[in-house]
């Protein structure tokens, strides 16, 4: 499936538009990951722990976005947009969403 920020495929036609999906993915905190990205802040660098965790919540949500499209019909998905927000009582948790509007190509 094709899917792309801008709001057309290259070379290609909307026939229809199907509507706007959403997948969405949360990632809770972890003590011991918690520790170490502070130990990591203090010292400097970057923490290749919440990277990481932050990059399987961005997969998560863009799969779940494209799998909600497939069911549509869609060929495609434009205008994808991805936002990131803390949640929970104590900010430890991290909600990554993907939005775009689903299409059929011509």
């Amino acid at each position: 499936m094709i899917t792309t920020t801008t709001n057309s495929v290259e070379g290609r036609d909307i026939g229809q538009y199907l509507g706007l999906v959403t997948g969405e993915a949360i990632m809770g905190a972890n003590i011991f990951r918690d520790f170490m990205a502070g130990i990591t802040d203090m010292i400097g660098g970057r923490s290749k722990t919440y990277e990481s965790k932050l990059e399987d919540a961005r997969e998560t949500a863009i799969m779940e976005m494209q799998e909600i499209a497939q069911r549509k019909g869609a060929d495609a998905v434009v205008g994808i947009d991805i936002d990131y927000q803390v949640l929970g009582s104590n900010n430890g948790m991290l909600m990554v969403t993907a939005t775009g509007t689903a299409v059929k190509l011509k």
